[in-house]
């Protein structure tokens, strides 16, 4: 409000069972629907078609995606900014990997899946990104229309494939080194069927790309 930036927040949700919907409408009544705009979808979709769905309603030029639970802080968002303006990029992207971004929360193993499948994707892929599966990133509103149309994958390989398909399209890439905090409320599910799917969907992009 007091950054003299014109913004909007669109807030995709679906049909979760924690009250997010509920908290959205009360935030769209308390700062009007022209800067909250809540659209809400009645079950689980995924989050490729959540961004396509977000993209539909959102006017500006820029795109800022981030998890609602505030596991990635609005406070690195004038940062985002920042390094778009600087270097001209066409996504700027978080990273916990490099300078003092970090992960708090997160128990041992979760860190080891987390950094072992940056690690085999940087041997494999070499996308000169240091944080791959990250979400919390900026992208010029035509670039993401541009890689949504070209991305196949599905869950944990997702973001992955974003950032490799835009060094492939020869789109730029900054990054911003962020604290990502873990969420309070809710489970983050990373079980065995997402690792196979993750190597399954890495293999797929080596062969591809």
């Amino acid at each position: 409000r007091f950054s003299g930036k014109d913004f909007e927040i669109v807030i995709i949700d679906d049909g979760s069972p924690d009250g997010t919907q509920e908290v959205a409408e009360q935030l769209e009544k308390i700062y009007g629907p022209e800067r909250i705009l809540l659209r809400p979808r009645p079950r689980k979709l995924g989050l490729g078609t959540a961004y396509i769905h977000g993209m539909k309603h959102a006017t500006g030029n820029f795109i800022i995606i981030m998890d609602a639970d505030l596991s990635h802080h609005p406070k690195f968002i004038p940062e985002f900014i920042r390094k778009q303006k600087e270097g001209n990029f066409d996504i700027v992207s978080g990273t916990r990997y490099k300078g003092n971004g970090g992960v708090y929360g997160w128990d041992l193993k979760r860190k080891l899946i987390s950094r072992g499948a940056n690690f085999i994707t940087q041997v494999l892929l070499r996308p000169g990104a240091s944080d791959l599966t990250g979400s919390f990133r900026l992208y010029r509103k035509e670039v993401l229309q541009k890689l949504m149309e070209k991305c196949v994958s599905k869950g944990y390989v997702f973001q992955m494939e974003m950032i490799v398909r835009a060094r492939q399209l020869g789109y730029t890439v900054g990054e911003v080194p962020i604290s990502f905090v873990d969420r309070v409320y809710g489970e983050s599910k990373l079980g065995g069927n997402e690792i196979v799917s993750f190597l399954k969907g890495l293999l797929t992009l080596f062969a591809t790309t």
